[in-house]
């Protein structure tokens, strides 16, 4: 089932159903690229700004929710989402649900240091998967090619892109006749969590809907307007679109 926000198209799933559509382009249709969009307010708000960004996110496999906005923008359209799928928790649980089956993952993103630490992490955080490999996400266009053709060489079932929004968006769609990965899925700030730059806002902060306040208070400086500006423009928004 799917649904439209902001003119993006949502697919409405649970998490076990969406752990299970990811399971299933690696079994089923290894020879296909298939892209996966989670996207929030935020990334909402960039789509209504740059069409072409939100031709890039309708482009996608499948386009996740995330987020409190997100699920109040759908219930204005008499739609109740199942599940919030914010990568920070869809990603692990991917990884738990899939374990000892042979897969195998890359990651692409933040810089040097944060992704060191997020490689480390996921290593010992989730033995039931192979790391394949990683690399920053500071790319000219000639280290990209270099990078894919590592990718590619290490065959991994699943490539994490954490760029940030719209960057890892464009960068996805863009090299995606290059690539040889079944299942590639833009993150956003995963990395940052994994690599210790973020700390998680208790559960029950996140059952509330405010875990963006939590990533507001550590790192004000990044994320004030995105948050104190764009969640009210995106309010507005969301009421005045008809799509």
């Amino acid at each position: 089932m799917h649904i439209s926000v902001l003119k993006v198209k949502i697919t409405d799933t649970s998490e076990l159903g969406a752990v299970e559509m990811m399971e299933s382009f690696i079994k089923e249709e290894p020879d296909t690229v298939h892209l996966i969009s989670i996207v929030n307010a935020h990334t909402l708000n960039l789509a209504t700004d740059h069409p072409e960004y939100r031709d890039v996110l309708n482009s996608s496999t499948v386009v996740f929710a995330d987020g409190t906005g997100v699920r109040w923008a759908a219930r204005l359209r008499g739609k109740i989402l199942q599940s919030n799928l914010v990568g920070t928790d869809l990603i692990p649980n991917f990884f738990r649900h899939t374990s000892n089956r042979g897969y195998r993952y890359y990651l692409l993103g933040a810089d040097p240091h944060t992704i060191t630490y997020a490689a480390e992490f996921a290593s010992k955080q989730f033995p039931g998967w192979t790391l394949a490999g990683f690399h920053h996400g500071y790319l000219g266009e000639e280290e990209t090619i270099k990078v894919i053709a590592e990718i590619n060489s290490l065959q991994p079932h699943l490539l994490l892109v954490g760029m940030g929004n719209p960057l890892q968006e464009y960068w996805l769609s863009q090299n995606r006749n290059r690539l040889k990965v079944p299942v590639c899925v833009g993150v956003g700030g995963l990395f940052d969590h994994w690599g210790g730059n973020l700390k998680r806002a208790p559960r029950w902060v996140r059952r509330l809907g405010f875990e963006w306040l939590q990533i507001l208070l550590q790192q004000p400086g990044k994320k004030w307007q995105r948050y104190l500006i764009g969640n009210p423009k995106f309010l507005i928004q969301m009421i005045l679109c008809r799509d």
